[in-house]
């Protein structure tokens, strides 16, 4: 594993460090946009406060934060692996590149010891799951894994009431930060209520540190809804995906192709709102993400 001097300066002094994920430079976001979107996302995490961490497999090492020149070439790269828990060992074995889900960057970050990771939207139980058993591996490694994620909910294009449910089933706490119904990536609400909420980042990281006094296993999602003034209402949306979602069908597009498929037909069918919306939801929670890291930050020297 190759740790950048800066993040293994933080971590060493015990400063705050966000881990962030590669799947959306190069699978969830057309160049440059990707790149643009990237070196903003660790902006925003420096600017509150924290170390950015961008995780990624290049040449068979596991990187734990990437220098600016290694950014921009994974983020022009092609055919680079879409990488997943039952991906990684592979990719580094054989010496290959690719960009880590959310569920490989938590096994990232856990193995190089940051405790809080900012994400877009994390995956879920797909529609039709009880025919295809698509469910994403994202659900089960925040059971297992003890790293805080921040994202704006599940993507919309999902099954979100069974992924709650698989959520629940696993342990993992659903927290919405600052209001009580849990929002759906490009909408701050999806219809559902979250399981919990908490307004504050200081109350996000003691319930962090309070699962490992407990010895409980896995992490905590911390959904954070989008900014109202970058959202697209649920009502909007809603019929997008769903056409979306059945020219796959026709298509026969299934498995990894799913959700890049889908994220660029509801880009066209939007006219690029829908990529304003994920870059403006992506950067809140960076910020939000970095304010946890503070909170944790303190606790340990407490």
């Amino acid at each position: 594993m190759d740790i950048a001097p800066e993040v293994a300066e933080a971590l060493a002094a015990r400063r705050p460090v966000v881990a962030l994920e590669s799947t959306i430079i190069t699978h969830g976001m057309p160049w440059p946009q990707n790149l643009e979107t990237a070196r903003a996302v660790e902006d925003a995490v420096r600017e509150a406060g924290a170390v950015p961490a961008t995780m990624a497999v290049i040449g068979g090492r596991l990187c734990a934060g990437l220098a600016p020149e290694r950014l921009e070439a994974l983020a022009q790269a092609r055919d680079v692996a879409k990488l997943s828990r039952a991906d990684l060992a592979a990719c580094l074995a054989t010496g290959g590149t690719g960009a880590t889900t959310v569920a490989s960057t938590m096994i990232a970050a856990r193995l190089a010891g940051i405790e809080v990771f900012a994400t877009g939207g994390i995956g879920g139980v797909h529609r039709g799951a009880e025919d295809s058993f698509d469910i994403s591996a994202d659900l089960s490694e925040l059971a297992q894994t003890p790293v805080t994620v921040v994202a704006a909910g599940a993507k919309a294009i999902l099954d979100l009431p069974k992924t709650l449910e698989v959520l629940e089933t696993g342990g993992v706490p659903v927290i919405a930060y600052g209001q009580d119904a849990f929002p759906a990536f490009w909408s701050r609400d999806s219809g559902l209520a979250a399981p919990l909420r908490m307004d504050t980042a200081q109350e996000i990281a003691r319930a962090h540190r309070m699962r490992a006094a407990l010895g409980l296993p896995g992490g905590q999602l911390v959904a954070n809804p989008v900014p109202e003034a970058d959202e697209i209402a649920r009502g909007e949306i809603a019929p997008i995906v769903d056409r979306a979602l059945a020219e796959a069908a026709e298509k026969g597009i299934a498995g990894k192709a799913v959700t890049p498929y889908l994220l660029g037909r509801i880009f066209e069918l939007t006219e690029g709102r829908s990529l304003q919306t994920n870059i403006a939801l992506v950067l809140n929670n960076a910020q939000l993400a970095a304010r946890v890291a503070r909170e944790l930050s303190a606790l340990a020297g407490d």
